[in-house]
């Protein structure tokens, strides 16, 4: 009993003392180092089998791809031709600001007894004009003018070979000059100044440059001569309103002065309001000499020969990734849900 008892803490002393040896922890460390590739392994994308799943499913990815293809082409040519005037202007020199800045240095004092202020300099008028050919009450007021509201609200292309619009039949009854589009409440079935601005507003693109101050505009439509036309009356209408508005002003002016030259004792103040007469006469002068008044025709408008859009070749191409792309996702998803079904353990299997 004893022999044998000796024996087996023998045995037991030679595995510990081999589990300590040097070719025992080389061999624990290479099956640790073989653990770790698998298992990274495992969480790594095998770029083989992604390979196998877009091969396997291709004739599922090549139908989808053409029917993308074919939606595109078939979208991009329901898409009518768009065709963009351009017009280059500069702001047209005008010396009254300057007049009257050089006038509230001079005589500011004088002016604020008399409670009359001068200003200083005025605003920028090319700015002001920019900002007015956005606005919503000259829009509506240029859209009523110049009779827009039929071609902005149910044109849909342009019959190059009759040069003429071609409308919506659900929108505008020609033969019996009717609107007959249906709309849901608040929209009437003549459409509202509101929604006619709107859609003036998205074919209108004004900009300046900062470093020649120089503006260009364009209007985007159907037919090259109307976007050419509307360019023209659109420019020719900012000048008008803004002329307009300096001469009420300047005429309001004037009369103002007047009264108070009248009324004034004071020699000094009369000479304050002889020249800013003078200044306002000016602007008078200058309101009705001046065909362009705020912004001067650097290149006027011409009717353009090439249409603006749609990009159709740019659309396909687009339409037809968009369903290469798609495609091969729903093959991979398909793919590796069938494979973790497959591997799933069945219940009451050990895995």
């Amino acid at each position: 009993m004893q022999k044998s008892e000796c024996q087996s803490a023998t045995n037991n002393e030679k595995l510990h003392d081999s589990s300590h040896s040097p070719e025992a922890q080389i061999l624990t460390q290479q099956t640790l180092q073989q653990l770790a590739l698998q298992n990274n392994s495992d969480d790594e994308i095998d770029l083989s089998e992604l390979w196998h799943a877009i091969w396997s499913g291709k004739l599922l990815i090549i139908a989808i791809s053409i029917i993308f293809a074919v939606s595109s082409i078939v979208f991009a040519l329901s898409k009518p031709d768009v065709y963009k005037a351009s017009i280059l202007l500069s702001p047209a020199s005008s010396d009254s600001a300057g007049g009257l800045g050089a006038l509230a240095g001079q005589f500011g004092g004088l002016a604020s007894l008399a409670g009359i202020s001068l200003g200083g300099g005025g605003a920028d008028k090319t700015a002001l004009a920019l900002e007015i050919i956005k606005s919503r009450a000259f829009l509506e007021t240029f859209i009523d003018k110049h009779n827009l509201l039929l071609p902005l609200m149910a044109s849909e292309k342009w019959d190059r070979e009759n040069d003429s619009l071609i409308f919506d039949d659900e929108i505008y009854d020609s033969v019996n000059k009717k609107w007959v589009r249906e709309v849901s409440f608040p929209q009437t079935v003549i459409p509202s100044h509101w929604e006619t601005y709107q859609e003036l507003l998205k074919l209108i693109s004004a900009s300046q440059d900062k470093i020649t101050s120089l503006i260009t505009i364009d209007i985007e439509f159907y037919s090259p001569k109307i976007s050419k036309e509307w360019l023209k009356w659109l420019v020719a209408d900012v000048n008008d309103f803004m002329r307009e508005q300096d001469e009420n002003e300047a005429q309001a002016s004037i009369d103002y002065l007047t009264k108070q030259l009248e009324k004034t004792e004071v020699s000094a103040m009369e000479t304050v309001f002889y020249q800013l007469i003078e200044e306002q006469t000016k602007n008078m002068m200058l309101t009705k000499v001046s065909a362009e008044y705020v912004l001067k025709t650097i290149d006027p408008a011409q009717v353009p020969d090439k249409k603006a859009g749609p990009k159709r070749a740019l659309i396909v191409v687009l339409g037809t990734m968009l369903g290469g792309i798609l495609s091969v996702l729903i093959v991979l998803v398909r793919y590796f849900t069938k494979s973790k079904k497959v591997v799933k353990p069945e219940k009451g299997v050990l895995a």
